[in-house]
């Protein structure tokens, strides 16, 4: 357990939050009473300077854990990206689903993984996502543009491959016009040159 803490009444497993509070209050009284006469006023100034101290210290070793566990991510992220561009995508995603903390980054990895599965929409929400994290990235936004402009050609694609299947049939265009009645013309006259055998016989 890190002694320093001790100072604060609290332990390393305190938020943030709870430290900074702890130190406002406890610096604020040390730091009345040191004026004060005597034994009282001399024990006050050295736990102030103790306290002043013990604070410095714990951030600085916060400071060194948060890049610590920046740059673990960061070799991780690395490797699921060689993953991805290996065309290994369940490994890549058993590695993504490792993490616990979620950043933007995560979730543009994840948006990577469902675009080369062809899931779109899914996609783009997790686009979506990471933007709303990361505000600023300009991977994120590109990369969002990008897969809105590929679902707009699909969708106009689509249809009109719709239009001209509906047209027609299976794909087909429908005959129009003067070919299409003069098919049908001939086929009733054969029907009647058919019909005026059959009656010609029976006679």
């Amino acid at each position: 357990m890190n002694d320093k803490y001790k100072l604060f009444d609290l332990t390393e497993n305190c938020t943030d939050e709870e430290f900074e509070q702890a130190y406002q209050q406890k610096r604020k009284i040390y730091a009345e009473n040191r004026f004060l006469e005597g034994h009282e006023g001399n024990e006050a100034a050295k736990k102030l300077t103790e306290l002043d101290m013990a604070y410095r210290d714990i951030k600085a070793e916060s400071r060194e854990r948060q890049s610590g566990y920046q740059q673990t991510d960061g070799n991780a992220y690395s490797k699921i990206e060689e993953l991805i561009r290996k065309g290994e995508l369940q490994s890549a995603q058993f590695e993504l689903d490792q993490f616990n903390d979620r950043s933007a980054e995560w979730h543009y990895l994840q948006a990577v993984i469902f675009y080369k599965k062809n899931w779109n929409n899914e996609s783009k929400k997790q686009l979506e996502i990471a933007m709303q994290m990361d505000a600023n990235n300009e991977k994120y936004r590109n990369s969002y543009n990008k897969l809105e402009e590929k679902m707009r050609e699909e969708n106009t694609k689509n249809f009109s491959s719709y239009t001209t299947s509906s047209s027609g049939g299976f794909g087909e265009p429908a005959q129009m016009g003067g070919d299409g009645c003069c098919q049908w013309c001939c086929e009733m006259a054969i029907c009647n040159m058919m019909l005026n055998c059959c009656c010609n016989s029976c006679g």
